[in-house]
């Protein structure tokens, strides 16, 4: 018989090993699942994790793999910082596309005009956008004691509805031959999220998720706030005796995570996505919640955790293209990613004991 016995604390070296338990588990299952479909799974596993890296494309990949995590790494580190402290903020994907409504109707005001200050505007847009529509549950928690996860949750729909309608409507391109979706802003170049370093297609927020990355280090290791959200998520009672305020830091890690999805969403519809559209949403705002776990809640491990989930998504997209493998396959892969994290999580707080539990 095997049993559960909880730990006085969570182990560090488990923390540290069930990632790389949970992706190693991850690529057995996947291969299951790829077998399952008719494919070879030691193939496929090879070009989702090879070929991006290795193979005679790999120029060409490299960069793009720093592209799509941009925007995980982005989202990832806003919604760590809530969730180190207890505040469990779902529904960056409506974030991430209020950021990016509120960022391209702030570029797209100016049209055609050439100024040198609009795509800086619509940084602060983005990120004002994200930021607006994380503090509704926060102030509706803070306020009337609703549920945070429910709350953001729904938001994420609301959020696709006001797309649907700005498509067709307030930022619909009056030169689109009666299509839905806004003005590229790809072709407007004050408004454009251009590449910095020529041919590769690396964009701006490439560099802001680096610096979050840095700044969210710093904030966590050197700031009385980072102190006061490590407390809160260790040890809610202490940190009430220590003067630490729930309420404030409830709004504080909302507003803040919202503002970093907002700003991920900008920067994607002014690069690689170029306009507002009813499919711009791609989900990033849920598949950086594995990013975020993946990464421990810490910087530097959800920079590497973006990076392998890009990693598997544009290994993926070269499965689609190779092998055949179906889209949904790909998205059942990372599924399981998340799953595996949550499962081998245990191993942190729980010693498997073998044999049954002493009677008194």
């Amino acid at each position: 018989m095997f049993r559960l016995e909880k730990r006085p604390q969570p182990s560090q070296f488990w923390t540290l090993l069930t990632p790389i338990i949970a992706v190693v588990a991850t690529m057995i299952a996947g291969g299951l699942l790829f077998a399952l479909l008719g494919k070879a799974p030691i193939e496929a596993i090879r070009t989702i994790f090879w070929d991006p890296l290795f193979s005679e494309f790999a120029w060409y990949y490299r960069p793009q793999i720093l592209i799509k995590a941009a925007p995980l790494i982005l989202i990832g580190i806003g919604l760590s910082l809530g969730f180190r402290a207890g505040v469990w903020n779902i529904g960056a994907e409506g974030q991430f596309i209020l950021g990016a409504i509120f960022g391209a109707g702030a570029g797209l005001a100016f049209y055609p005009a050439d100024y040198w200050f609009i795509f800086p505007l619509m940084v602060i847009a983005g990120a004002f956008g994200g930021m607006l529509w994380a503090l509704i549950p926060a102030l509706l928690k803070t306020r009337f004691g609703t549920n945070e996860i429910l709350v953001s949750l729904m938001l994420v729909y609301v959020a696709e509805h006001i797309l649907s309608s700005v498509s067709f409507g307030l930022l619909k391109n009056p030169e689109g031959h009666g299509f839905p979706g806004s003005r590229n802003l790809q072709q407007y170049e004050a408004a454009s999220n251009a590449e910095i370093i020529a041919g590769t297609g690396i964009h701006w927020g490439v560099i802001a998720a680096l610096l979050a990355v840095i700044a969210a280090y710093v904030l966590l290791n050197r700031h009385i706030i980072g102190y006061q959200i490590r407390l809160t998520g260790q040890a809610p009672r202490a940190a009430r005796f220590a003067g630490v305020r729930p309420n404030l830091l409830i709004i504080f890690c909302m507003g803040l995570s919202g503002a970093l999805a907002g700003v991920a969403g900008m920067f994607e519809v002014a690069g690689p996505m170029g306009q507002i559209s009813v499919d711009f949403n791609q989900g990033l705002g849920f598949t950086a919640i594995i990013v975020a776990f993946l990464g421990r809640l810490h910087p530097v491990g959800i920079l590497f955790a973006g990076m392998l989930l890009a990693l598997t998504s544009v290994g993926g997209d070269i499965a689609q293209s190779n092998l055949g493998l179906p889209a949904a396959s790909i998205k059942a892969f990372q599924g399981m990613l998340l799953f595996f994290i949550l499962a081998s999580d245990v191993l942190s707080n729980f010693r498997v004991r073998i044999g049954t539990a002493e009677t008194a």
